[in-house]
């Protein structure tokens, strides 16, 4: 059976990621990009990579729409959005559950490559098929993208 396209996990803001204006530091946004796409694939249970390989994040992009607090509920959802024979294209949207806005967008190009010289490889078929794709021209999807798309 097919997963869902949109992978969600929430959490509280915890103090140790406020900065000195008194808001989630920017950077926290990129290592919780990073987290989610992890928990995505933790839970897909079926999902196990394939000896000496791993993901390297070639790019990211982040449009901070408002600022985050202390001891907010976040929920993060996250999906891909495009996959080629070597990258998936991975979006993030970051919401405050009190209020259903969105703070954040996000997106990261993850490159599959050969763990001990860091080559670009195929994604494996059985990897493809556990990662189901929410493509941007998708209408559903067309109020996820990042405002400038």
């Amino acid at each position: 059976m097919s997963a869902s396209p949109i992978f969600t996990y929430s959490f509280t803001i915890p103090e140790s990621v406020i900065d000195e204006n008194g808001h989630v530091n920017n950077v926290v946004y990129v290592q919780w990009m990073q987290d989610v796409a992890i928990r995505h694939a933790e839970a897909l249970t079926d999902y196990t990579p394939a000896e000496n390989t791993t993901w390297y994040a070639r790019e990211h992009r982040i449009v901070y729409l408002l600022p985050a607090f202390l001891g907010e509920e976040i929920e993060v959802r996250t999906w891909i959005s495009e996959i080629k024979r070597v990258r998936a294209h991975r979006r993030y949207e970051f919401l405050r559950k009190s209020d259903g806005k969105v703070v954040v967008k996000g997106e990261t190009d993850w490159i599959y490559v050969e763990a001990k010289t860091g080559r670009p490889i195929a994604i494996p078929a059985d990897a493809l098929k556990l990662f189901p794709v929410l493509p941007d021209s998708d209408q559903a999807n067309a109020d996820l993208r990042l405002p400038s798309d």
